[in-house]
């Protein structure tokens, strides 16, 4: 099983793109979402977060609402304009273990909608989780089993 998460709402301005925090709206997005998926992800083993802070936020404020103790990686190939095919070992080296990434747009819209062979996928909004069902990491490998929303 694979899971996309898009980080919760950030400020808009930062000394740096990769310096943006969550606001507090954003951090209860995410524990929004946790909650509302918690049982659907209770086999998670890994969180593969993107190295931008709101990305590490969401990802620490996501295990922390599940009292999750599934391991947390930082990985560079998860940034907003990362290619693709940059995932494909992310996704392998959760063996047959339930992934969890948290990343950005346009990177994760792209990721799902190839993934899912569906150009015509709801876009990914701030904390929307996607769950897949991964049989290839190739356009088409995936199946759209559920998606959760923060409350609006």
């Amino acid at each position: 099983m694979l899971y996309v998460l898009r980080h919760g709402e950030a400020e808009p301005r930062a000394p740096s793109d990769a310096e943006r925090r969550l606001t507090a709206h954003g951090k209860a997005q995410v524990r929004a979402v946790a909650m509302a998926a918690a049982a659907r992800l209770d086999n998670l083993q890994r969180v593969i977060s993107s190295p931008y802070r709101r990305a590490r936020e969401t990802a620490a404020e996501l295990l922390r609402a599940l009292d999750s103790s599934a391991e947390l990686v930082i990985d560079p190939a998860l940034t907003p304009e990362s290619p693709l095919r940059d995932l494909d070992s992310l996704v392998e080296c959760g063996g047959a273990g339930e992934v969890l990434l948290v990343s950005h747009q346009p990177l994760v819209g792209e990721l799902v909608r190839w993934l899912c062979d569906e150009d015509r996928l709801e876009p990914m909004g701030t904390a929307h989780l996607v769950a897949l069902e991964l049989t290839a990491f190739v356009r088409g490998g995936a199946r759209l089993l559920w998606r959760e929303r923060p409350p609006h």
